[in-house]
């Protein structure tokens, strides 16, 4: 896959950038030009990250620690992960890490790239039974669509598990995957990295979800066209388009109900 320089260069923040993607992320964006801020908890923890890119502080569970890394993005990719900690792990990063985010910003509007997984709305598998991470990045996935921010979200299937001829993408809808397997989907963590990044200047791909795989192929350079043939989501509509609605409101925990109040009354 070619990587084409933004015609409009965007001051992006990457949210999860010591991560594996995050980092690839963080490269990915200086690549096509743009300039990058780094949000990190411990700036130890950043050495590898390009010399480029603006190391930021702020501890992802609260967001009163969030609000100068924030304050003159024009972007934000998130490609946070709560990397265990079970239930409450999964409530305070993979859904918390959005709210959190959002509050900061104040209502100021940005373009938001937010990675979450294939399998988000496999409420029944043992996964998800156990940990909640599912549900948990579905509520950050409803919080940025009722935030009213342009925003692409992007759930990849099983990372680097493609083989070596492997990188046609392929961009889905509705979510219908859920072996828990890497049956379900794979695709290379950079081309992941890719898809989210190039969404922040595509206009074919604002308030649009998806499930992104890789199949036998070359990678594409047109993802405007990949992006141009799926259904957008509805105006502020919690859920993707062609998501099963197998989480009704009336059975959400009454904070997370107080949070989607926040925007959805806004």
């Amino acid at each position: 896959m070619t990587t084409m320089a933004a015609t409009h260069p965007l001051k992006i923040l990457v949210v999860g950038a010591t991560g594996s993607i995050g980092r690839l992320a963080v490269e990915q964006a200086l690549s096509r030009g743009h300039s990058v801020d780094a949000l990190v908890r411990d700036t130890t923890r950043a050495q590898f990250l390009p010399a480029a890119a603006r190391r930021v502080t702020g501890d992802l569970t609260r967001a009163d620690t969030l609000v100068a890394a924030v304050k003159s993005v024009d972007a934000i990719v998130f490609t946070h992960g709560a990397d265990g900690g079970g239930k409450l792990g999964a409530e305070q990063v993979d859904y918390g890490a959005v709210r959190n985010v959002l509050q900061a910003l104040g209502g100021r509007e940005v373009r938001i790239a937010l990675m979450t997984s294939i399998g988000t709305t496999n409420r029944n598998g043992a996964y998800n039974r156990a940990t909640e991470v599912h549900d948990w990045k579905r509520r950050g996935e409803r919080l940025v669509r009722a935030s009213g921010m342009p925003y692409t979200i992007v759930r990849p299937g099983w990372f680097d598990y493609n083989a070596k001829d492997q990188h046609r993408l392929v961009f889905l809808q509705g979510d219908k995957r859920h072996a828990g397997d890497p049956s379900d989907g794979v695709v290379s963590r950079r081309q992941i990295a890719q898809v989210l990044v190039h969404s922040l200047t595509s206009e074919a791909a604002r308030n649009k979800t998806l499930e992104l795989v890789a199949e036998r192929g070359t990678a594409q350079d047109d993802l405007d066209s990949l992006f141009a043939a799926l259904l957008p989501d509805g105006p502020r509509a919690l859920d993707a388009v062609l998501d099963e609605p197998n989480m009704p409101l009336a059975s959400e925990p009454e904070r997370v109900l107080a949070d989607y109040r926040q925007w959805v009354d806004a």
